[in-house]
C-alpha cells in the first residue's frame, strides 16, 4: 500500500536541508531503483519552484510500504529528521486513485 509521509520543516531549515540533501536524495533513489517511489518533493516557502534562501516549508513523500508501521519507521529515520529539519512528520495510507 502506498503512504504519504508528511513532513513540516524547522524555521530558516535551509542550511540543515542543504547538508543532508545528499544522503536523503540516496534513500529516495532507494525507494525508486525498487520501484516503490510514486511521487517526493519539497514544498517552497514562496509560490515558485526555486524559492532561494526562503528556502522550503516542508515535504511530501508517498512511497509504498508492508505496512504503516514499516513507513513511519522509514520516515523516522530519514536523514532531514537526523538532521534536525523536521519538527512534524505524519504518515498516513494513501489510496491512489488518478491517474
Amino acid at each position: 500500500m502506498y503512504y504519504a509521509i508528511l513532513c513540516e520543516d524547522v524555521e530558516n531549515s535551509l542550511p540543515l536541508r542543504q547538508r543532508a540533501r545528499p544522503a536523503h536524495l540516496a534513500r529516495l533513489q532507494e525507494l525508486v531503483d525498487q520501484g516503490r517511489l510514486l511521487a517526493a518533493g519539497p514544498h517552497p516557502a514562496l509560490d515558485t519552484a526555486d524559492p532561494g534562501e526562503a528556502g522550503f516549508t516542508g515535504s511530501l513523500i508517498i512511497a509504498e510500504f508492508d505496512s504503516l508501521e514499516g513507513a513511519t519507521a522509514w520516515a523516522d529515520s530519514d536523514p532531514y529528521v537526523d538532521a534536525g529539519v523536521f519538527h512534524r512528520v505524519v504518515v498516513k495510507p494513501y489510496k491512489l486513485v488518478l491517474p
